[in-house]
């Protein structure tokens, strides 16, 4: 069996127990085209093809590819050998109802893998990931929270995000030195909707996380002056953190106007 590689930020699922209750939170159907991110060496994947009639996974790791492909030898399961960071979700091809996603994210890319994953997230039902607790209680938190920043306001204005339950260390191999979360998106197209540009939207908050200890006028003052944060009818005292994600949309929707004039 592989060992781990530490530059892949690998952990491998091995508790039965908690393979069996991810299982349960995901309730595969039979029409299911779902995806998995590091599939490993099969744990969540080998009970996912029992459910489902079709299963891409995606496996950077080379000899780990190979070896699912070889053992899995099932007509409804394609490996493609691939770094997730770069996939193209497209080529894929999902159905009308919209794929669905699961998988263990490498701690170490979590992140920009979540970032990666929305760029497509309007062809994906629904994302169930293991992640580490911390960034989960980031992509959860609620304004004026010290770990509400830039990650959770991109989910929120985009997916409805639950945490499901927590994962202890001793059911990976090798155990991490963090708790783990398994956590619930899913795309809200009424939400997400609402956002006139992405590109705009996601660079005003951006530059309003990164000054997030500065007055929101002074984070902002190179995209929106502080009357006009005055006339959305947004306090330009207060902080990127302490900013809803309704009044986050508002201010993202009004420089992407400025943008196009």
């Amino acid at each position: 069996m592989n060992r781990p590689r530490k530059y892949f930020g690998q952990h491998f699922l091995h508790d039965q127990n908690v393979i069996r209750k991810l299982i349960s939170a995901i309730a595969p159907e039979p029409d299911d085209h779902f995806v998995e991110i590091g599939p490993g060496h099969g744990a969540l994947t080998r009970p996912l093809l029992e459910r489902v009639t079709k299963l891409d996974v995606i496996e950077i790791d080379r000899e780990l590819a190979r070896m699912l492909a070889e053992e899995l030898t099932n007509p409804h399961l394609t490996v493609h050998q691939a770094d997730a960071l770069k996939f193209d979700f497209r080529q894929i091809g999902a159905p009308p109802e919209g794929l669905r996603l699961a998988g263990n994210l490498p701690y170490n890319i979590s992140s920009p893998l979540l970032f990666h994953i929305l760029s497509f997230g309007q062809i994906f039902r629904d994302i169930h990931v293991m992640l580490q607790k911390e960034v989960v209680a980031r992509m959860t938190a609620t304004p004026g929270n010290k770990t509400y920043g830039r990650l959770t306001v991109a989910l929120a204005a985009r997916c409805q995000v639950k945490s499901l339950f927590d994962i202890k260390p001793g059911s990976f191999r090798p155990a991490p030195r963090v708790n783990s979360s398994f956590v619930r998106l899913c795309p809200d197209t009424r939400q997400w909707s609402r956002i006139d540009d992405e590109t705009s939207f996601d660079r005003l908050l951006r530059q309003a996380f990164n000054m997030r200890r500065k007055r929101l006028a002074n984070a902002l003052k190179e995209m929106i002056s502080e009357k006009e944060i005055e006339s959305l009818g947004i306090d330009p005292d207060l902080r990127a953190e302490q900013i809803t994600v309704d009044s986050f949309i508002q201010l993202g929707n009004y420089f992407a106007s400025t943008v196009a004039d």
